[in-house]
């Protein structure tokens, strides 16, 4: 098994994605990448705790590659938008990644660049060491399954996760 650390907006949305898809085993919405102890969600979303929202995806490279991992988080996410997802503004929201080792960060670099080709503009995701992880609050955890009918889950999370079961259709679980 192995483990990802990536931000890319609201982590609800990660977190939808990702548990559609064949391989992955855990996904863990958290904070990452700021000086700020034990952060809360409330804290996080002030923008002054450096923290990205962010989620874990632990993942079977033998079901699904890396590179698939990856290329997903370059298609739910628009990785030109510096600091922000759509409506969601702020440091908290912007597009990372958070390697453990040397093997992923250049791993993450070599996505990144892939993902060069197919976006138009320059691409401001981060690729940053892995620092203390920080895990959000329960009822972030495997949101969209649990509030399939919220507002925000409707118009921002159910679009990409139907993107992201279209393009990657080979490895979406079975309804």
């Amino acid at each position: 098994m192995q483990t990802f650390v990536l931000a890319g907006g609201c982590f609800w949305c990660l977190d939808a994605v990702y548990r559609t898809l064949r391989g992955v085993s855990d996904v863990v919405s958290g904070y990452t990448g700021g000086s700020a102890r034990n952060p809360s969600y409330d804290e996080v979303c002030t923008g002054t705790t450096g923290h990205a929202e962010a989620v874990a995806v632990t993942f079977d490279p033998e079901v699904i590659p890396g590179d698939v991992i990856l290329d997903v988080f370059f298609s739910l996410h628009d990785p030109r938008q510096l600091n922000r997802q759509g409506n969601d503004v702020g440091t908290q929201y912007r597009s990372a990644m958070f390697y453990a080792d040397d093997e992923q960060k250049a791993a993450f670099e070599t996505a990144r660049d892939r993902a060069s080709g197919y976006w138009d503009g320059g691409i401001v995701t981060t690729v940053e060491p892995l620092g203390e992880w920080y895990e959000a609050e329960a009822y972030h955890q495997d949101f969209f399954a649990k509030n399939p009918g919220q507002g925000y889950c409707m118009a921002v999370a159910v679009p990409k996760v139907n993107k992201i079961r279209k393009s990657f259709a080979e490895y979406v679980l079975a309804s």
